[in-house]
């Protein structure tokens, strides 16, 4: 047979020719990169609105805000990320090393149950605070009775009572990372030191610990951002912050552009503490020869010393979400079975069906920015996809109201845009709409989705992608009949991610949501504000039950983990 001419196939062959796969090639080096370039944008431009609004900022509503509220809110912004932070990394990197270095009554199911808190939003836990250590919650009621109604009783209502719910609901964010940390670092450098005579104790302070820095600074970032974020939970304690402020100027003023001016505060803040993070971690790089590690030995502990590490463990779990949650259930077969809930009851499918649609249009819209970015970078290697694919997970990294104010603006500047191509459609986009909710959701969520649909794909030999693309297999169907179906557990637990984030998000609902769609958190969030705790109690039993999903399949991963002796 006559060898066919360069770049041509014989006649009746259906596969491509080098010309035609070079060709395909170009397109796909061209085409890729600006679909990346495309969702980064979508992403970006609620912050980049948000920003240029304080190009001319109105000096008339900054100077109203110092001259009232601001010095307070900066000032119990700053004492609650403080307090909250150290008693976050406190507590987590002491439960950390409690159940990876010593070995008590249930240290291995504590390993995994102390995880729990991150199913209860603080919202949830601040309010059930409240209603029992409050002033007429039950335990103030005991303790005037025993000791008289003039007896001294700590006022649960306050920056205290704030930083204490925070810290029990994040500590977990710490106590993950710092517990993967010792699992992963080798146990060498504190088998050293015991050998030369150091306690237990000394070791870690010593050695241990200073090698967790990097660990532990990242789940202190991850706290901060979380409590910067909330502005529920600090309204129930009289707590005052750049978010609360944001939300009063919104819910108050309805100055959009006054509100947009101090949401930049927030950003700012935000930004602040990413830089602490990185500041704190510095440059440290904790590793081992030939990739081994053996972890920290664990301690066996016997007598009183076992007894109360057990103690210690049952306590941290029961306030932070055993005794909470038992105490919503009781609430809530009251109000089940009782005549004054019964309205609320019988509304509660429509609040959760909210919720359910909002979380599925959520994590639909971010997966298939997740598998489009991310194939993408996979398509093209250039560094303009690589950047692309960074700045699309920035959304996670920015507060709520921040997001939510961000994209009133953008969606108000696309509504102005059509009307003046006569598309008479002003605020029909930005207000009154589930479409502004979604798009807000995904620019704040995408990147759990990101994350998990990189780890999926990383499981995908790069060699196999290239021979399919060097048979001429167009990359829309390679990822169809490729990287999905070897990626698809990685792509469903990122949409699970998505949607449990979606459906316990509030700070954006508040914001954001078209008149008459209350989803279950603005639901709880109202019941709590005007204290009917026990109405709040079955919205906010099902946000708990939907969070548990991704809590307890990471638990099932740290279950079957290796142990750590």
């Amino acid at each position: 047979m006559v060898a066919t001419a360069v770049g041509q196939s014989e006649p009746g062959d259906r596969r491509p020719g080098r010309l035609e796969l070079e060709r395909r090639d170009v397109i796909s080096q061209r085409s890729w990169p600006t679909i990346a370039i495309v969702v980064a944008f979508l992403v970006i431009v609620p912050v980049a609105f948000l920003s240029v609004s304080v190009l001319r900022p109105n000096t008339d509503v900054w100077r109203q805000q110092w001259q009232t509220r601001l010095p307070g809110q900066l000032l119990d912004t700053a004492v609650l990320l403080v307090g909250v932070g150290f008693g976050a990394l406190f507590l987590g990197t002491a439960m950390a090393w409690l159940v990876t270095a010593y070995r008590f009554p249930g240290s291995r199911v504590f390993g995994w149950l102390l995880i729990a808190p991150l199913a209860m939003p603080s919202y949830v836990l601040g309010f059930v605070t409240l209603s029992v250590f409050g002033f007429g919650g039950p335990i103030a009621g005991v303790w005037r009775s025993a000791f008289g109604d003039d007896a001294w009783f700590p006022q649960i209502r306050s920056m205290g009572g704030a930083i204490i719910v925070f810290t029990l609901v994040l500590y977990p964010y710490v106590f993950l990372l710092a517990r993967t940390a010792l699992a992963e670092q080798a146990g060498g450098a504190y088998a050293v030191a015991r050998s030369l005579g150091a306690s237990p104790g000394e070791a870690a302070r010593r050695v241990v610990f200073p090698m967790l820095r990097p660990a532990l600074a990242a789940g202190v970032g991850i706290v901060l951002m979380e409590t910067l974020t909330d502005f529920a939970t600090v309204q129930y304690f009289g707590v005052d912050t750049v978010s609360v402020g944001v939300f009063r100027i919104w819910r108050g003023t309805f100055d959009r552009d006054a509100a947009a001016e101090f949401a930049t505060l927030v950003l700012v803040v935000a930004l602040a503490v990413i830089g602490l993070e990185r500041a704190l971690r510095g440059k440290a790089r904790f590793g081992e020869a030939a990739g081994k590690a053996a972890g920290v030995s664990a301690t066996k502990l016997t007598g009183f010393k076992a007894v109360s590490a057990t103690v210690a463990c049952v306590a941290v779990l029961a306030l932070s979400f055993g005794a909470p949650t038992a105490q919503l259930v009781m609430w809530a077969i009251d109000e089940a079975t009782g005549s004054r809930g019964t309205p609320l009851v019988g509304r509660f499918l429509d609040f959760l069906g909210n919720s359910l649609v909002l979380a599925t249009l959520t994590a639909v819209t971010c997966m298939i920015a997740a598998v489009v970015v991310v194939n993408a970078a996979r398509f093209s290697r250039s560094r303009v996809t690589r950047w692309a694919t960074r700045f699309t997970a920035i959304g996670y990294a920015m507060p709520g109201p921040v997001v939510a104010i961000g994209v009133v603006l953008a969606l108000v500047a696309l509504d102005d845009g059509l009307e003046a191509i006569g598309l008479n459609l002003p605020g029909v986009i930005a207000t009154g709409s589930v479409l502004g909710l979604v798009y807000a959701y995904s620019v704040r969520f995408i990147a759990p989705g990101l994350n998990a649909v990189e780890a999926g794909l990383d499981q995908v030999s790069e060699e196999v992608t290239a021979s399919a693309r060097s048979l001429g297999t167009r990359p829309s169907s390679i990822i169809g009949r490729i990287h999905m179906p070897l990626s698809r557990a990685s792509v469903l637990t990122g949409s699970v991610l998505v949607a449990i984030d979606a459906v316990k998000e509030l700070p954006i609902a508040l914001l954001l949501r078209p008149i008459g769609f209350d989803t279950l958190s603005v639901w709880t969030f109202n019941l709590a504000s005007e204290s009917r705790f026990q109405q709040a109690s079955l919205p906010a039993l099902a946000i708990i039950v939907v969070a548990l999903v991704p809590v307890a399949l990471l638990s099932r991963q740290l279950a079957q983990g290796p142990e750590i002796e």
